[in-house]
């Protein structure tokens, strides 16, 4: 890397570990440690990304002492490299205890057990970095920091529950939203409830909306048609469709509340931000009562818990709910 007269030299570690079960969540801290390590021109004669099924410790050691050729360090780099490690333990263990100066050793794992003579011997010559699954709770302050340190962004935690609702709890694929988001707001300082709805939800609410308006017609059929259709076009439907219904009778939710303190639907449409069809809105609202839209909503959290838990396949849940709603 190149560094001005001065700079002081990064202190990196010989070896990092990185454990985790969720496998999309260790391969992007793989990934942001590589590009600390690495510049994008520089992997392709300091990277050496060894397929555990295919090559030996040998070879992995061989490639760590080898000298690093137009870059400062000779990175390897195993992923899912846990039976690795449990066959190659006794080559490790004397690896870490004099690993090469000019090689960097990066694992992924599974699990690291702690009693283990490896684990013992890492705190004194490399790192390990561990990575949970956030709790749905830590989610919107998670979104709100990335885009702050990612795009010099502002997010509100409700911008961000909006987003989490419409694209699902997988953080990784949330940060692709949030990257796509600051593009489509790329001259404005906030990335905001009506940005996510336009770019991300529009499809999405507008699907939700066209099969709960088949179910109150009772178009059972059509309903069940138009949310298939919804799983077949989308490929995130699984992680989606449960908050995309939710968004809407949140929402209807809302509008009832209002119609019957005596708001009128001009009013109702501003404050909610009511989009597309207003007149067919407001004409699913009159055919159900707020005790209705309120069930709904908790068959929808159960729902969502069922299939979250895999006691459910999200396209399964999803029909049985549309019959659900149909029963209403």
């Amino acid at each position: 890397m190149v560094k001005s007269k001065g700079e002081p030299k990064k202190k990196y570690e010989p070896i990092y570990v990185i454990v985790g079960e969720e496998k999309s969540l260790v391969d992007a801290e793989c990934e942001k440690l590589l590009e600390k390590l690495l510049e994008p021109q520089q992997r392709v004669t300091g990277l050496f990304n060894a397929d555990p099924a295919e090559v030996s410790a040998t070879e992995v050691l061989d490639e760590l002492r080898t000298l690093p050729f137009l870059t400062e360090r000779r990175v390897v780099l195993v992923k899912g490299a846990d039976k690795f490690v449990s066959e190659n333990r006794e080559l490790l263990e004397k690896y870490f205890d004099n690993p090469c100066p000019t090689g960097i050793l990066i694992l992924t794992v599974s699990s690291w057990p702690e009693r283990t003579n490896l684990a013992k011997k890492l705190p004194s010559v490399g790192k390990l970095l561990s990575v949970a699954k956030p709790r749905r709770g830590q989610l919107p302050q998670r979104l709100v920091q990335y885009a702050s340190d990612a795009h010099e962004k502002n997010l509100t935690e409700a911008a961000a529950e909006l987003l989490i609702e419409l694209s699902g709890d997988e953080l990784v694929r949330l940060y692709g939203e949030v990257d796509k988001l600051a593009i489509f707001a790329h001259n404005e300082k906030s990335i905001t409830e009506q940005h996510i709805e336009s770019l991300i939800g529009h499809n999405r609410i507008f699907s939700a909306f066209s099969v709960i308006d088949a179910v109150i017609a009772d178009d059972i059929a059509q309903a069940i048609c138009r949310l298939r259709n919804m799983f077949a076009e989308d490929k995130t439907a699984e992680y989606t469709t449960v908050g995309a219904f939710a968004f809407h009778f949140r929402r209807m939710f809302g509008a009832k509340v209002l119609l019957e303190n005596g708001v009128n639907p001009a009013e109702i449409t501003k404050r909610l931000r009511i989009g597309g069809n207003k007149d067919r809105f407001f004409a699913q609202l009159r055919k159900m009562s707020l005790k209705q839209i309120g069930a709904i909503l908790q068959q929808l959290a159960a729902t969502d818990y069922a299939i979250k838990t895999g006691r459910a396949k999200a396209e399964v849940a999803a029909e049985q709910l549309v019959l659900r709603l149909a029963g209403r």
